[in-house]
């Protein structure tokens, strides 16, 4: 996992080669007044969700984790605490490789906040649970980046 600010993406860019893309998406692009929906930037090895998320409590944020996707997630106008457990820490659970995604019972071993202007990088090895905020809506976008 990663956490900084977005003046200091550029610096992450040789830990994946689609991570380039990604700056220069967020360069070429207002974020913030970008539409609700999925935009291809590189076909399904690289593509950015603008989305609109309820806020939730810590119990209501399920951890998860991807096989084959990074996240890169970048909240607009609130801050987000984004909960955090190596998936080491976890038992096995069953995945959706449909979906890309699995699910974990219970409360992540620690929380982040990320705000505006912040960025996070979250790898398969990272469950992570997000939105939790006490926003009723959090407006970001999450980049899913190949592995």
């Amino acid at each position: 996992m990663i956490i900084d600010t977005l003046a200091n993406l550029g610096k992450y860019v040789a830990l994946n080669p689609l991570f380039q893309d990604v700056v220069d998406y967020i360069n070429s692009n207002d974020l913030a007044s970008m539409p609700i929906g999925k935009v291809l930037i590189k076909g399904d090895d690289l593509y950015a969700n603008f989305a609109v998320a309820k806020g939730k409590t810590k119990a209501e944020a399920k951890l998860e984790s991807h096989d084959v996707m990074i996240d890169i997630q970048i909240p607009f106008n609130v801050s987000e605490s984004m909960g955090y457990t190596p998936r080491s820490d976890l038992a096995e659970q069953p995945y959706n490789a449909e979906k890309d995604i699995t699910f974990y019972n219970g409360l992540a071993q620690q929380y982040i906040t990320v705000q505006p202007g912040m960025f996070v990088i979250f790898f398969p090895q990272d469950a992570h649970a997000p939105c939790v905020s006490e926003a009723a809506e959090i407006k970001k976008v999450i980049f899913k980046v190949k592995y």
